[in-house]
């Protein structure tokens, strides 16, 4: 019973960052055509979304890339 509870406790934990994690980049997004600091925002999102999913790991490293090559002037 004990297991059931925890596993239950592991799998809602995990809703809620995915939720709150595609929420974040939804936003992040919509911040591209709408006034606000998208290029800060999608990284928080994917961040989050990292702690779930390969692909946004992948994704969040290839934005910090692309972000160390703009502030080195490359």
């Amino acid at each position: 019973m004990k297991h059931i509870i925890i596993h239950t406790l592991k799998q809602a934990k995990r809703l809620v960052v995915i939720v709150i994690g595609f929420t974040i980049l939804a936003i992040g997004i919509a911040m591209i055509v709408l006034p606000g600091p998208a290029i800060l925002v999608i990284p928080v999102g994917l961040a989050l979304l990292a702690t779930e999913f390969i692909w946004a790991k992948k994704l969040l490293m290839a934005v910090k890339a692309r972000f160390n090559r703009m502030r080195k002037g490359n």
